[in-house]
């Protein structure tokens, strides 16, 4: 395996990458020589795994340092930024920000239970969409961006097809997909290239956690051309692939990651 970017001092900041998504990324960033910073949200309960699987990817020979805090929250992120700088001293960069920040409410919108309200909504999107934002700017303003950065966001089919008990996270993936765009356009002077990958259906925590998966799984195994569900390590291959030099003209785009699931 060739690791390209292996003492060039880059870095990839990943947001939410304690499982799932997020952290088949570090995985597959690591094997191909880029440090990682890791910023999460979990259980104490949950650490020795989380831990465990952290010094795996540190035996890949690179550097990957972790944060245990909210990355939504406006006075963490400051204090993180600090930290942030610290580590990478003089010479490192970002050279990619992936945001794989999953805190959404999933309740239906009407109903003798809790449903959703205003503030669920506020909630979901200031953690699932502006945040990528927020932290984009940060990451600019602190000057650790690498000169050729990228930015990686994940959104969903959600974004665009009514599901129940999904109205939060659906108002938030369209939220993100539209600050992208915004970001693609006014961040390219400063040599920031900004994409989403729309994964297909993918069996994570947070996948799980959504009401009625179970049909959501069923749909897309029925559907997909090649008769399996979207692993996460399918979509680190494209954060990888939009990593290197030669995807510094893929900018502003929504990628479908699915392997043929949303053709039929």
């Amino acid at each position: 395996m060739v690791a390209e970017f292996k003492d060039l001092n880059y870095w990839a900041l990943i947001l939410g990458g304690s499982s799932g998504l997020g952290l088949a990324t570090a995985r597959k960033l690591a094997k191909h020589g880029m440090n990682i910073i890791i910023i999460h949200r979990d259980r104490r309960s949950e650490i020795p795994d989380i831990e465990e699987a952290f010094e795996d990817i540190r035996n890949s020979g690179v550097r990957l340092e972790s944060f245990n805090v909210d990355a939504v929250q406006k006075e963490k992120r400051g204090d993180l930024i600090k930290e942030i700088t610290n580590i990478l001293g003089e010479e490192g960069k970002i050279r990619t920000l992936v945001h794989s920040i999953a805190k959404g409410n999933l309740k239906p919108m009407s109903g003798n239970g809790p449903f959703l309200e205003n503030i669920d909504f506020q909630i979901t999107i200031d953690a699932m969409a502006l945040s990528l934002y927020d932290w984009t700017e940060a990451v600019y303003q602190a000057g650790l961006f690498a000169k050729d950065a990228r930015v990686v966001s994940f959104t969903s089919e959600g974004n665009k097809k009514a599901w129940e008990n999904y109205a939060a996270v659906s108002a938030a993936k369209v939220v993100l997909e539209a600050i992208t765009r915004s970001m693609a356009l006014e961040f390219a002077r400063y040599g920031i290239r900004a994409n989403c990958i729309q994964a297909g259906v993918t069996v994570t925590r947070s996948f799980q956690m959504i009401p009625g998966n179970e049909t959501l799984r069923m749909h897309a195994l029925k559907h997909n051309p090649f008769k399996r569900l979207t692993v996460p390590n399918d979509v680190a291959n494209v954060v990888y692939l939009l990593s290197k030099d030669e995807a510094s003209w893929i900018t502003g785009t929504i990628i479908p990651v699915n392997g043929g699931e949303h053709l039929k």
